[in-house]
């Protein structure tokens, strides 16, 4: 039995990091993320409700919450985040920076897929690849190295239906940064898929 707060578990619909959903499996919150035609610029939308073929076929009723522009050779550009009123709304204690996710570091020269990122709470995070067992991703907080979230893939051999079978995990004590955390997480798998 879970004891505490159930995190957030999103659905990634289909894997891509320039066209997918993230749905919470308890309906809590839904994001998509979908590149513009023709150019380097992806965005993340804050959306009402779960994905679905009907809600895919109506256009977008809103703008991005976040927009990622990267260059046309695809190597890192800026970060927008577009509604930092609502984020800075939704967070607790002192919040209010703005995050800082174009300017992620790398923690050291050989560990390219290992960075770290200021949070709009003010807070260091820093996403590592394959640091943890199982987790292709894992982010952690800067100071006392707290599961903050992970993302998943699909384990060979399991079925996923209508769905890529991959999971990004947002800890509940972190679900106000869930936007950022999905920013910051489709900058890492961008940096990754480019080798940048």
């Amino acid at each position: 039995m879970i004891q505490g707060p159930l995190p957030f578990v999103f659905e990634d619909r289909t894997g891509s990091n320039t066209s997918s959903d993230f749905d919470d499996i308890y309906d809590r919150l839904f994001f998509r993320v979908a590149r513009a035609q023709s150019r380097t610029t992806t965005m993340i939308y804050d959306m009402d409700r779960r994905a679905s073929r009907h809600r895919d076929t109506l256009p977008f009723t809103r703008g991005p919450s976040v927009v990622l522009e990267f260059m046309p050779d695809e190597s890192l550009g800026t970060v927008s985040f577009v509604h930092q009123a609502q984020l800075s709304a939704q967070c607790p204690g002192t919040c209010g920076r703005r995050p800082s996710l174009a300017g992620a570091v790398p923690v050291a020269s050989n560990a390219s897929l290992s960075r770290k990122f200021h949070g709009s709470d003010g807070r260091e995070y820093k996403w590592d690849h394959h640091s943890v067992q199982g987790q292709e991703w894992t982010c952690t907080s800067g100071a006392d190295n707290q599961l903050v979230a992970h993302y998943n893939l699909k384990p060979p051999g399991v079925r996923a239906y209508d769905v890529s079978g991959h999971t990004l995990t947002v800890y509940e004590d972190f679900s106000y940064l869930a936007l950022e955390i999905l920013a910051s997480l489709t900058i890492m798998r961008h940096i990754a898929l480019h080798n940048l």
